[in-house]
């Protein structure tokens, strides 16, 4: 389940173009300009934004800076500046696309489907080339002993990236308590589990949007830790 944040100074838009994609199964969060975009996205996340570039308080174009230096993310823009050198501006600055004002939702909703195709077809050939796991907004590189969320390298231990590595690669079972330490650590599991506790706290504060309450990594009372398939298992 694809998340896309939709930005627009004008509600009617946001909520016509919210419908067509909520029809194809999208979840869609929404902001009235760039700033409140910026906090929306820093919190709940997403999986592509579409943005006009009029804007008050930050406008299209300082919003795809300002994203374009954290996160990779495919970018549309929607806007009644048509004139050729706009299109072109916000296509250097790092937009995938542009729509221009007035537009049919259903190009709209086309062009979105048509780069999440792409990101897709990207990530398949770029994990093939690294030895990568994606899940959600998550991308692990085992070879590169990395971990980016929304493509933005995460800074880990290396005890924290080999326990996350192991849940990930087992996503959706449940791993015990005695399995991560004996697999992790290499040595017979003692019963030390606020060492594993301690672990999984740094990691989810790492991955999850709130770690109070993990979309990603959840806990089985009584048994252990199990790693979602997808964000939406655990919203």
């Amino acid at each position: 389940m694809k998340t896309i944040l939709i930005i627009d100074d004008e509600q009617e838009i946001r909520e016509l173009l919210g419908i067509y994609l909520k029809n194809l199964g999208y979840v869609t969060l929404e902001a009235s300009n760039g700033a409140e975009a910026l906090r929306i996205f820093s919190k709940e996340g997403a999986d592509l934004i579409i943005a006009d570039i009029m804007m008050p308080e930050m406008d299209g174009f300082e919003l795809l800076r300002a994203m374009r230096a954290a996160s990779n993310i495919p970018f549309l823009f929607i806007s009644a500046k048509s004139d050729d050198m706009d299109k072109i501006y916000g296509l250097q600055l790092g937009a995938d696309d542009y729509v221009g004002k007035p537009f049919n939702p259903l190009e709209v909703v086309s062009r979105v489907q048509a780069l999440f195709r792409r990101v897709e077809a990207y990530r398949r050939q770029e994990g093939e080339e690294c030895n990568c796991l994606d899940i959600g907004d998550l991308r692990l590189d085992e070879m590169g002993c990395r971990l980016y969320k929304h493509g933005v390298p995460v800074d880990m231990t290396s005890y924290e990236f080999r326990i996350l590595a192991l849940l990930m690669k087992n996503a959706g079972r449940v791993m015990t308590k005695a399995q991560l330490y004996e697999q992790v650590w290499g040595e017979e599991y003692i019963g030390d589990e606020n060492l594993i506790m301690v672990y999984i706290s740094k990691i989810r504060e790492k991955i999850e949007a709130n770690p109070r309450k993990p979309d990603y990594l959840t806990t089985i009372r009584g048994l252990g830790y199990r790693f979602e398939q997808s964000r939406s298992a655990g919203r």
